[in-house]
């Protein structure tokens, strides 16, 4: 009777790390749906709140369930030197590498600026900035985008991309 409740017990915990460890998100793209649940209405940066453009966002969900989202911002209440670099936010829960350079958590606003891409923290200060590439056969490019390179990604902007992996 004592092995039987000593087997049933010792049954039932390897069920319940099995069933753990199916239910661990896999490192993916966010859907539609995902997205309309985590992207904000509005994003402060520089001073100002600017409305987001959810058709214009994209996301990212690492296998230990962190986010990464960006969206293209109205930036039409900037001024020109500032609307120059700033097209988007950036939201991240985890370390970032991106084209080379490590970025830490946190929100920032980005662009592709002249031949850079440039992240900038809240106050418009450059937190990082990478060489950006240009896909020239591109067939339907779209404002903005993330798409599977092997173990990362590519976040595109029309035809600009920058390489983009979660740590």
């Amino acid at each position: 009777m004592k092995k039987m409740r000593v087997a049933a017990i010792g049954t039932a915990v390897v069920l319940l790390i099995t069933a753990g460890m199916a239910q661990k998100a896999a490192q993916h793209l966010l859907s539609a749906d995902e997205l309309k649940s985590l992207v904000p209405a509005d994003f402060f940066f520089r001073g100002q709140k600017a409305p987001t453009q959810l058709r214009n966002a994209t996301g990212i969900q690492t296998a230990g369930g962190k986010v990464t989202i960006a969206a293209l911002v109205d930036v039409s209440g900037y001024s020109t030197s500032i609307q120059q670099k700033y097209q988007g936010l950036l939201i991240t829960e985890s370390k970032l590498n991106i084209g080379g350079s490590e970025l830490s958590p946190g929100e920032y606003g980005f662009g592709f600026a002249a031949d850079r891409f440039v992240v900038m923290n809240v106050a418009s200060e450059d937190a990082l900035s990478a060489p950006y590439q240009t896909d020239a056969e591109l067939k339907r490019p779209v404002p903005l985008k993330l798409v599977e390179d092997g173990a990362g990604y590519k976040l595109y902007a029309g035809k600009k991309w920058v390489a983009v992996k979660p740590e």
